[in-house]
């Protein structure tokens, strides 16, 4: 059996790193640029970091550690996405990965964390003193043919990104973040974390990602990130005020319709499985499960 190590990863690894997440998790899309950022760029709040696992100087594992401060809950950390490749499970390198990363939590004075599971991936967590919590379903759509561009209603305005003031797409987010169903609410998310999370991210696409605009107010929006073909559809929300007429759909609708014509040919967007509006405005768009994960949780001594 061949020896691993376990080390900080930097910058350099971004290849191998989406290289196994193509692998592991085939419906992500987050390129290299991207990734590479990520890794050199974090949030200083969050106090980020992440771990590879190597054998014979190549990446077969993966996860990230760090505060969430998108919650006002006080505390409460992510051990994000820990992944191993294939051929080198059942050797101890995911449960290394995961010490690792619990190591760093405790540090950050964490006192409950969330991580991310497969199903087949859950006695592993169970294992390791985590309980499921929520299922999350992922989807992929063809978008080939492209789907039509929707007709707004005549008091709506769609509009890209790229015509829009960065502050009221972010006022918009955080009118819709607190009630989307989760383990803890997203409800403290500044300005300088969505800049960075969302408008600062290498792989937003400002001409697809498409807002409704009504009185001069923005109602809805959905945002797209994008790596060559393929596209993920990061969020997707509508004020509370203006829910109940269809904005979420149209607005979803046209910035699919906008990805396509700019080159994308596959679409992947995850729900929690409690989000039934969501869920349904996605299967009338034509979406099909390819995947589910589980979040699960436990308190960190």
């Amino acid at each position: 059996m061949a020896d691993f190590r376990i080390r900080r990863a930097n910058p350099d690894d971004a290849p191998a790193v989406v290289a196994l997440r193509a692998l592991v998790y085939p419906y992500l899309v987050r390129g290299e640029a991207s990734t590479r950022k990520m890794i050199a760029e974090p949030p200083a709040d969050e106090e980020w970091t992440a771990f590879v696992a190597e054998v014979d100087d190549r990446v077969v594992g993966w996860v990230s550690a760090y505060r969430n401060i998108r919650t006002s809950e006080a505390d409460f950390g992510e051990a994000s996405l820990l992944h191993t490749h294939p051929e080198h499970r059942r050797r101890g390198v995911g449960t290394a990965l995961l010490d690792a990363a619990l190591g760093h939590l405790r540090v950050l004075g964490v006192r409950r964390l969330r991580t991310w599971a497969l199903t087949e991936a859950l006695p592993f967590a169970r294992r390791h003193g985590f309980t499921p919590s929520r299922e999350m379903r992922y989807s992929a759509l063809d978008l080939r043919p492209a789907p039509p561009m929707p007709v707004a209603p005549p008091d709506v305005r769609l509009l890209p990104f790229a015509e829009l003031d960065p502050h009221r797409l972010y006022r918009a987010e955080s009118a819709t973040a607190a009630d989307e169903p989760g383990d803890v609410p997203s409800d403290t998310i500044s300005y300088e974390t969505w800049q960075h999370d969302v408008w600062q991210n290498l792989g937003l696409d400002k001409a697809a990602s498409t807002a409704a605009e009504s009185d001069g107010e923005l109602v809805a929006f959905s945002v797209v990130k994008r790596d060559g073909d393929r596209m993920w559809s990061d969020y997707t929300a509508t004020l509370p005020s203006h829910r109940g007429r269809g904005l979420a759909r149209l607005v979803k609708q046209a910035a699919l319709h906008r990805a396509a014509a700019g080159g994308v040919r596959a679409a992947y967007t995850s729900n929690d499985e409690a989000n039934a509006p969501m869920l349904a405005i996605n299967a009338r768009l034509g979406y099909r499960p390819v995947a589910a994960q589980w979040s699960c949780l436990r308190e960190l001594a």
